[in-house]
């Protein structure tokens, strides 16, 4: 690949975190409120693992972005303030991470703009966007045009960013890709009755798989963006691993660690060419779920 970055960058890497605390799990199941364990297990995000993530970036010296449902704004505020002021970036993932998929447009505006409503409480107005879980409908890109978002990194069809043309609406944005394998999800989330196998793994094999793809990614001029959860890599010994992790990363010759506003920012204006992605439909009778 032959990305133009900055001069004397050869690929870059971003440590985001979705900070999604209660919000995920209400709005799959809102009688889980009832559930007190379960509402501690994600409230661990803001209260513990949030400030020892920031203590982590602080000592690393790297700038990171922060994805906050606008429900975590308005439930931890102080939380939120404490991310801006160490100077970090805080971008929108929804107002309570509802489910995106097969929502009409009008629902979903719905859902962006409370979801800014609530950042913009605290002073912000986010450049960036999240789809919870990343679940993107083909009307999105439009909706985010339309809000003067400047990027989203919900995709998962790149290892670079791109400029995303919008649908129906005139301009577009820049995607940076995602990738299921560099997320924490996969590997240490789990919650009896609601959510993984049960299957934790080792901090230290989690540390190796990401390692290797952020040293491919090197490699290829590519844009290594890791999603992580407070909820989750905020525990100790993962913490940990993720600070030997970004000190690997960080020692990459020509790596530009940083947020993903600057990647994009970057990105917009470095990057002509202006992508469409298309719907591909099933032939036929096959054909299902046509708006």
């Amino acid at each position: 690949m032959n990305f133009p970055w900055p001069d004397g960058v050869r690929a870059t890497a971003a440590f985001t975190f979705d900070v999604d605390a209660e919000s995920c799990v209400l709005a799959h199941d809102p009688s889980a409120s009832s559930r007190m364990s379960l509402m501690t297990h994600q409230a661990y995000g803001p209260r513990v693992g949030v400030p020892r993530l920031l203590r982590v970036l602080r000592r690393q010296e790297v700038k990171a972005t922060f994805f906050v449902p606008g429900f975590t704004a308005d439930t931890y505020p102080d939380m939120v303030r404490s991310i801006i002021d160490e100077g970090h970036e805080v971008a929108h993932h929804g107002y309570l991470h509802e489910p995106m998929q097969g929502i009409d447009a009008a629902r979903e505006a719905e859902y962006l703009d409370r979801g800014l409503e609530a950042l913009d409480r605290l002073g912000i107005r986010p450049a960036g966007y999240r789809a919870p879980w990343w679940e993107m409908n083909w009307h999105t890109p439009d909706l985010l045009i339309e809000r003067g978002f400047q990027y989203d990194s919900s995709l998962l069809d790149g290892d670079t960013p791109y400029r995303l043309h919008g649908t129906e609406t005139a301009g577009d944005l820049v995607e940076i890709p995602v990738d299921w394998g560099l997320d924490d999800w996969e590997q240490y989330a789990f919650y009896p009755g609601w959510t993984g196998s049960g299957v934790i793994e080792s901090p230290r094999k989690v540390h190796e798989m990401w390692l290797l793809e952020a040293r491919a990614h090197h490699a290829e001029s590519g844009c290594f963006v890791l999603t992580n959860h407070p909820f989750i890599s905020g525990r100790p010994s993962r913490a940990a691993a993720l600070e030997r992790l970004i000190e690997d990363v960080r020692a990459l010759d020509g790596m530009w660690v940083t947020t993903l506003g600057e990647i994009a920012a970057h990105t917009a204006g470095a990057v002509e060419e202006v992508r469409r992605v298309d719907r591909i439909e099933a032939p036929g009778a096959l054909a299902t779920n046509r708006e």
